[in-house]
């Protein structure tokens, strides 16, 4: 079994984490042990515990130029599995990648025409490398409600070439998350990153629930805020705590974790997440939902079998990823915690080189979802590329 096998680090790819209480130290930290003269670019994943502003100043000062992306995060992946408060940084070698981006700095009003617009132009600007491969990341504002808009419009403009996408947490406070460009710290906005790489890659898209014979019809809906006020003609948070088996002053982010709303979508069950149950007895959901909206309950079954089975890839020529950059929605990990599994995740990651963050939702394949893992596979150089 992978789980216990004894790997070395990623070969290409340069990840740090450090856990120091203040920001300075904590950039400084990790940037050290990166190489930066190799760097093409840096991902960096913001711990609740640290000031987002205060990292964003430090990354300046610390990255001699190398561009930076990333976000505030509700958890992080580090090279050990789940952690809580370290800083994450991931150094793309520019011998296996390169980059363009572009920031979104609004997502309300949400414009499709104009950010379509200047996608297409990134696209068009960034001259393809013969013989690599090409893909796009997303990192979004959670607390925007944009990213179901917006992954549909990347799809659109983007038709041949895969979106992977996280939206950045704030821990389990659902307050206020910000993206970072450069070294611009954005609320309200989005970072779009389109990357080329030398390396053989995979996506990854995966839940661990199933669903059961109970609907749920959405009879009043604010689908701008995506708030339910009714199912089945009924107020909505005392209606799903009946469905659940519980009463509605149990309702809670662990017995939502576990009983989500499923919705059909291209012959596939995607999860719709509830976030809070509000006093007038809204559910306030984390994904698109609208009114007419036939939904089902979802059950979970064994999460580390679906991991593992999830995570376990391999090549052409049979070999595991190199690394996985994963992006896992805070639901998910607040579920294994509850089961005190996460010990058990976090070993299936640390064998499997997992490194990411911890989401408010995830985004791939021109949908916005909850309570999923997304991520994209790398594996050896392409045919023909450097070594």
């Amino acid at each position: 079994m992978r789980d216990a096998a004894t790997r070395t680090g990623p070969k290409h790819v340069h990840v740090a984490a450090s856990e120091a209480a203040e920001a300075g130290a904590a950039v400084a930290e990790v940037v050290a042990r990166v190489d930066l003269a190799a760097t093409s670019f840096a991902l960096v994943f913001i711990p609740k515990s640290l000031d987002p502003g205060a990292v964003a100043r430090a990354l300046d000062v610390h990255l001699d130029g190398v561009p930076v992306f990333g976000c505030t995060s509700a958890g992080q992946i580090t090279p050990e599995g789940y952690a809580s408060e370290a800083l994450l940084l991931m150094a793309f070698p520019r011998a296996y990648f390169r980059c363009a981006s572009v920031l979104i700095d609004r997502l309300r009003p949400f414009s499709i025409s104009e950010i379509a617009a200047r996608v297409e132009r990134l696209d068009a600007q960034f001259r393809h490398t013969p013989g690599w491969n090409r893909l796009a990341l997303l990192f979004a504002d959670g607390m925007s409600k944009q990213e179901d808009l917006l992954i549909s419009t990347l799809e659109a403009v983007l038709p041949d070439t895969p979106v992977f996408g996280g939206s950045a947490g704030d821990g389990l406070e659902f307050n206020e998350t910000f993206v970072l460009h450069g070294g611009r710290l954005i609320k309200g906005g989005a970072v779009v990153l389109m990357v080329e790489t030398a390396l053989n890659f995979q996506g990854v898209n995966f839940d661990h629930f199933q669903p059961t014979g109970e609907q749920l019809i959405i009879t009043g809906a604010d689908p701008e805020d995506r708030l339910v006020f009714e199912i089945n003609g009924a107020p909505a948070a005392p209606e799903y705590a009946r469905i659940v088996g519980c009463a509605r002053g149990d309702l809670s982010p662990r017995i939502f974790a576990e009983n989500p709303i499923l919705v059909h979508h291209r012959g596939r069950y995607y999860v719709r997440a509830i976030a809070d149950a509000t006093e007038t007895d809204a559910l306030s959901f984390m994904a698109a939902i609208d009114d007419g909206v036939i939904m089902t309950l979802g059950r979970g079954r064994g999460m580390i079998e679906s991991l593992r089975a999830g995570l376990d890839l391999s090549d052409a020529e049979g070999a595991p990823p190199d690394f996985i950059l994963g992006f896992d929605c805070v639901l998910r990990r607040l579920e294994a915690e509850q089961k005190q599994i996460a010990r058990e995740v976090s070993d299936v990651f640390r064998a499997r080189r997992v490194l990411g963050f911890n989401t408010y939702g995830e985004q791939h394949g021109g949908v916005h979802m909850n309570q999923t893992f997304v991520g994209v596979a790398f594996f050896g150089p392409a045919r023909g590329g450097p070594v």
